[in-house]
């Protein structure tokens, strides 16, 4: 597999424009938005966003790794986190009832790989583990998203996920795993049609890949 050079042109912060510009097109659509100026701030909103005793499962994302959010939800013992659940049930014996859980969550809390001024989320997965409950298995949906995801439009969006993301995972998952990464399974979200389940966070800063 050859795997592309990551540009800078994908890294860049978007402006507060474009950003508002974003957020009133995913509205639109939709899906409810925030805009908040750190990954701090998005790390106190959170707990507001989902109730105690909810069954939480986190998806694979830089964002929350870095901001400590992965930490909050997975071992603060206030959410039913299903990640480590699952990581200590046997996948040979019981990967049925792993696939059933990670599908249908209370809230699925992560990152995307880009967000359009058009109001569209984009999705890339290399087991697609995440994307049924972001599809619309999980009740709640919260994504956290750093501004240089911001993008102009769809095209755009496929772009950065091939010349940007994927060079960057691919590093991230040579270190971790000893393999390379690929792009299998693209999600768009291009409309929410139930009040509250999608939740963007998008922050002024950049955050992750």
């Amino acid at each position: 597999m050859t795997i592309p050079t990551s540009t800078t042109s994908f890294a860049e912060p978007a402006t507060a424009q474009r950003l508002e510009r974003a957020a009133a097109a995913l509205r639109a659509h939709g899906f409810s938005v925030e805009i908040l100026d750190t990954l701090a701030e998005a790390r106190t909103r959170v707990p507001d966003l989902i109730p105690a005793g909810a069954s939480v499962f986190t998806g694979a994302s830089e964002t929350l790794r870095l901001s400590g959010i992965e930490d909050d939800i997975n071992a603060s013992g206030r959410y039913d986190a299903l990640k480590p659940r699952g990581l200590a049930m046997d996948r040979a014996t019981e990967a049925d009832e792993i696939r059933r859980m990670f599908a249908s969550p209370d809230v699925e809390i992560g990152s995307v790989a880009a967000v359009t001024e058009t109001g569209s989320v984009v999705i890339a997965s290399g087991s697609g583990s995440q994307l049924p409950g972001y599809a619309g298995g999980a009740a709640r949906a919260i994504w956290i998203v750093g501004a240089q995801k911001v993008v102009p439009d769809l095209p755009s969006a496929l772009r950065r996920v091939e010349e940007h993301c994927l060079p960057l995972e691919n590093e991230r998952a040579m270190r971790v795993y000893g393999m390379p990464s690929a792009i299998t399974r693209l999600l768009v979200l291009n409309a929410e049609y139930q009040p509250e389940r999608g939740t963007v966070l998008l922050l002024r800063e950049a955050v992750g890949f």
